[in-house]
């Protein structure tokens, strides 16, 4: 509520006008809210003649988006609501803000070199360019996780990890055959979860990027595919 009205005051607030509109909040309760926001940094601390301000403090990219014209906070707001899916690309942009492209790609060039949004190659069109946000890490559905670099499809290295799932699966097996047990717990000690060879495959050290478990179920999917 703090912060709603500070959105209400952009100038700021007094510690007055948020008794007024809580009332029935004690001022110690007041007092934490306030603190708290203070030490998250999202509200800025100023002295004036009535006594002391609250203001909303502004983000880090709203202060550098301070002075530029309209168009560019336009294609900005654009970018950013595209998130980390990389969605967005001139022709989207082009469409949602209703500029000319020379104008949009004079816009992308000036909002890139300060730092605000980047480009990024997508694995589903290997000559379009997505746009997001500098400081996004991008979706996996654009570069296209751990299978590719530089947008190639690494398919040996996909092949070495389905054969040593396998292998590892096979020993598995092997172990529990060996064991002389009853069938019923010779195959349940055959089995292994996910999470038993990711294990196994992170500690071979055989990938050079960080593989998730969602990596190793999809090479698991693989084999199950191949009938293996």
């Amino acid at each position: 509520r703090i912060i709603e009205l500070c959105h209400q005051f952009p100038h700021g607030i007094t510690d007055q006008v948020i008794q007024n509109d809580m009332p029935h909040m004690e001022a110690q309760q007041r007092a934490m809210a306030i603190n708290r926001l203070l030490s998250m940094g999202q509200l800025d601390l100023l002295r004036s003649n009535a006594g002391l301000l609250y203001r909303i403090k502004e983000s880090q990219n709203a202060s550098k988006m301070k002075g530029s014209d309209n168009q560019e906070k336009l294609v900005y707001q654009i970018i950013e609501d595209a998130g980390n899916k990389g969605s967005i690309w001139s022709r989207d942009i082009r469409y949602k803000s209703n500029l000319p492209l020379t104008e949009i790609n004079k816009i992308l060039k000036n909002l890139e070199s300060k730092k605000l949004i980047k480009a990024v190659k997508s694995v589903a069109a290997s000559k379009k360019k997505v746009y997001m946000l500098y400081n996004l890490q991008p979706d996996r559905s654009v570069t296209g996780g751990a299978w590719y670099s530089d947008q190639d499809f690494e398919s040996e290295f996909v092949e070495v990890l389905n054969q040593q799932c396998f292998k590892f699966l096979q020993s598995k097996a092997e172990a529990a055959r060996e064991s002389k047990q009853n069938p019923m717990i010779q195959r349940n000690s055959s089995f292994a979860s996910s999470h038993e060879v990711w294990k196994y495959i992170c500690e071979l050290g055989i990938s050079k990027v960080e593989l998730s478990m969602e990596d190793i179920e999809t090479i698991l999917n693989t084999l199950i595919y191949d009938g293996k």
